[in-house]
């Protein structure tokens, strides 16, 4: 894809014109920044059309955050040909805490999403290597969940 600068209210009009259902947080909008949010069924495809058709070439975060009643995965998401970061937050049950791997579309989202996983016990599926990071692999616990027991025993 040729480097095509979009503007902010540009690159919403272009995803809600393919995925009516993602919900953006206009409050939030600024100058370079998008705020959404978006269902984990649909995540990698709009991923994937941010990369492919607007240019967001570069992922700089993956983390997760844990609502005691749901986790949330949270994305940042460049494109520098426009200079705009998009943050995409997608909500998941306590009780099942997957959503799609975006590693194949940026492959720095690789050790985010295995940071997430041990700290969280978030599933990326199809992710190449999701395994513990910065634990020990038989440690029973994740650490950033409110119900993880004090010192972890």
């Amino acid at each position: 894809m040729e480097d095509i600068a979009y503007s902010v209210q540009e690159v919403k009009e272009k995803i809600v014109q393919t995925f009516s259902d993602v919900i953006f947080d206009d409050d939030k909008m600024e100058v370079r920044r998008l705020y959404m949010t978006a269902d984990r069924s649909i995540l990698f495809e709009l991923c994937k059309f941010m990369k492919n058709d607007l240019g967001f070439c570069h992922c700089s975060l993956v983390s997760g955050v844990d609502r005691c009643d749901r986790f949330q995965t949270v994305y940042h998401i460049t494109s520098y040909a426009s200079n705009i970061t998009a943050e995409i937050v997608v909500d998941l049950p306590h009780d099942e805490p997957e959503v799609d791997s975006i590693t194949p579309l940026w492959g720095g989202a690789n050790w985010h999403e295995r940071e997430t996983f041990d700290m969280f016990g978030i599933i990326f599926k199809n992710h190449p290597n999701l395994k513990r990071l910065l634990l020990p692999e038989d440690y029973k616990f994740f650490p950033m969940r409110k119900d993880c027991p004090e010192g972890g025993r």
